[in-house]
Protein backbone atom coordinates (compact mmCIF):
# COMPACT_ATOMS: atom_id res chain seq x y z
CA UNK A 1 0.00 0.00 0.00
CA UNK A 2 1.34 3.35 -1.12
CA UNK A 3 1.40 6.53 1.60
CA UNK A 4 -1.41 8.93 0.66
CA UNK A 5 0.70 11.67 -0.73
CA UNK A 6 2.18 9.71 -3.28
CA UNK A 7 1.00 9.33 -6.89
CA UNK A 8 -0.56 6.59 -8.20
CA UNK A 9 1.76 4.32 -10.02
CA UNK A 10 1.46 5.47 -13.70
CA UNK A 11 1.93 8.36 -12.61
CA UNK A 12 5.15 7.91 -11.27
CA UNK A 13 6.00 5.76 -14.25
CA UNK A 14 5.02 8.56 -16.72
CA UNK A 15 7.34 10.79 -14.30
CA UNK A 16 9.91 8.24 -14.27
CA UNK A 17 9.98 8.89 -18.21
CA UNK A 18 9.85 12.05 -18.38
CA UNK A 19 13.28 12.69 -15.98
CA UNK A 20 15.03 10.00 -17.83
CA UNK A 21 14.22 11.28 -21.57
CA UNK A 22 15.48 15.00 -19.71
CA UNK A 23 18.66 13.02 -17.77
CA UNK A 24 20.04 11.85 -20.74
CA UNK A 25 18.79 14.52 -23.68
CA UNK A 26 22.18 16.47 -23.10
CA UNK A 27 24.31 13.36 -23.18
CA UNK A 28 22.56 12.99 -26.63
CA UNK A 29 23.16 16.48 -28.10
CA UNK A 30 26.60 16.29 -27.24
CA UNK A 31 27.07 12.68 -28.85
CA UNK A 32 25.16 14.72 -32.02
CA UNK A 33 27.15 17.69 -31.37
CA UNK A 34 30.26 15.61 -31.79
CA UNK A 35 29.27 13.59 -34.63
CA UNK A 36 28.48 16.18 -36.82
CA UNK A 37 32.01 16.68 -37.98
CA UNK A 38 32.49 13.23 -38.87
CA UNK A 39 29.36 13.33 -40.87
CA UNK A 40 30.24 16.30 -42.57
CA UNK A 41 33.71 14.72 -43.77
CA UNK A 42 33.60 11.46 -44.09
CA UNK A 43 31.66 11.00 -47.31
CA UNK A 44 34.35 12.53 -48.91
CA UNK A 45 37.04 9.54 -47.56
CA UNK A 46 36.78 5.66 -49.41
CA UNK A 47 33.84 4.15 -47.74
CA UNK A 48 33.24 7.16 -45.62
CA UNK A 49 29.28 6.88 -46.48
CA UNK A 50 29.14 3.61 -45.07
CA UNK A 51 30.71 4.90 -41.67
CA UNK A 52 28.50 8.21 -41.71
CA UNK A 53 25.39 5.67 -42.33
CA UNK A 54 26.67 3.90 -39.56
CA UNK A 55 27.11 6.43 -37.25
CA UNK A 56 23.54 7.51 -38.06
CA UNK A 57 22.13 4.09 -37.44
CA UNK A 58 24.14 3.80 -33.80
CA UNK A 59 22.07 6.96 -33.03
CA UNK A 60 19.18 6.23 -34.21
CA UNK A 61 18.44 2.80 -32.69
CA UNK A 62 19.86 4.56 -29.24
CA UNK A 63 16.92 6.56 -29.12
CA UNK A 64 14.14 4.26 -30.33
CA UNK A 65 15.62 2.20 -27.28
CA UNK A 66 15.91 5.32 -24.96
CA UNK A 67 11.99 6.14 -25.85
CA UNK A 68 10.63 2.95 -25.99
CA UNK A 69 12.34 1.16 -22.93
CA UNK A 70 11.12 4.48 -20.82
CA UNK A 71 7.65 4.29 -21.71
CA UNK A 72 5.28 3.45 -18.60
CA UNK A 73 3.11 -0.09 -18.76
CA UNK A 74 -0.40 -0.05 -20.01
Amino acid sequence: MLPPWLPSPRALCALQRVLLVTLLTPAVLIALTTAIPALVVLPFFPSGTDRAIKILTAHTRYLSTLLTNSRPDP
